[in-house]
């Protein structure tokens, strides 16, 4: 990773004001990186922070997917998310599958203000950092390798 980090921002309704307070308070250290949000939080941003934000799709119209999409791809560095535990949202699957992808990617997620805290605050934000990428060569090759898609996911669920 670059000292310029891609920052993905996004937030349930609920928590749209919490992160808009966090990203107002933490706005010296956001905008001297590259930022990213889903629709509506990314309008909100822009008007709070005064910068320019990479905006995808609202969260339910496909926008966790998109970012989910940026993270496999290696564009994005770090997710901040502030997802609502307490109300069930009708694009709950996408919410879990970027989660995953995040882990799977090995970036770096928050969930809440202090872990967005801990985050931003430290000095590896604005250093470059060598991010641990997992080896799935394996996992890709299996196709070329003639074995069985069905019988080859059974054991890695296992």
């Amino acid at each position: 990773m670059d000292t310029t980090k891609k920052i993905a921002l996004v937030a349930h309704d609920d928590k749209k004001h919490d992160l808009l307070e966090w990203a107002k308070f933490n706005k010296a250290l956001l905008i001297q990186h590259e930022l990213y949000a889903t629709g509506t939080t990314g309008k909100l941003l822009e008007q709070e922070l005064g910068v320019e934000i990479h905006k995808l799709q609202s969260g339910p119209l496909g926008g966790d997917q998109q970012i989910g999409a940026k993270v496999s791809e290696g564009d994005i560095d770090l997710l901040i998310f502030f997802w609502d535990p307490l109300t069930s949202q009708p694009h709950d699957s996408d919410v879990r599958a970027l989660l995953r992808i995040a882990v799977v990617w090995n970036v770096p997620i928050a969930c809440n203000r202090a872990s967005a805290d801990f985050m931003i605050s430290s000095p590896l934000l604005s250093d470059t950092y060598q991010r641990f990428l997992p080896d799935y060569h394996g996992y890709t090759q299996r196709m070329d390798d003639g074995h069985d898609d069905h019988q080859e996911q059974e054991t890695l669920i296992v």
